[in-house]
């Protein structure tokens, strides 16, 4: 079965950067695209960013120019580099898996979801 473990969360101040990574197991990970979503208390889940199996990338409009997402085949992980956090960034950030390789952009277009990892950024 398709496991996805998110990590690299934490506490910053804004300005700051962090880098998420979400490793996943259970199947052939270059085939499928990936993204980025997260959810703050009280709101529903958002898209973040997400990855294709080309390589080819889309990001929402709010982090466009300080998130980079990425993706290492060989470690069957994906990564989502944030710069530039404000604390308007704070949530828990979920990484997500779809059943085909083509980008998407609500949440339930993808199959498999993390445990997700929390970011807090302060003023």
């Amino acid at each position: 079965q398709v496991q996805l473990v998110e990590s690299g969360g934490g506490s910053v101040q804004a300005g700051g950067s962090l880098r998420l990574s979400c490793a996943a197991s259970g199947r052939t990970f270059s085939n499928y695209a990936m993204g980025w979503f997260r959810q703050a208390p009280g709101k529903e889940r958002e898209f973040v960013a997400a990855i294709s199996w080309t390589v080819s990338t889309y990001y929402a409009d709010s982090v466009k120019g300080r998130f980079t997402i990425s993706r290492d085949n060989a470690k069957n992980t994906v990564y989502l580099q944030m710069n530039s956090l404000n604390p308007e960034d704070t949530a828990v950030y979920y990484c997500a898996e779809r059943a085909v390789g083509t980008i998407a952009t609500v949440p339930y277009q993808y199959l498999y979801w993390g445990q997700g990892t929390q970011v807090t950024v302060s003023s």
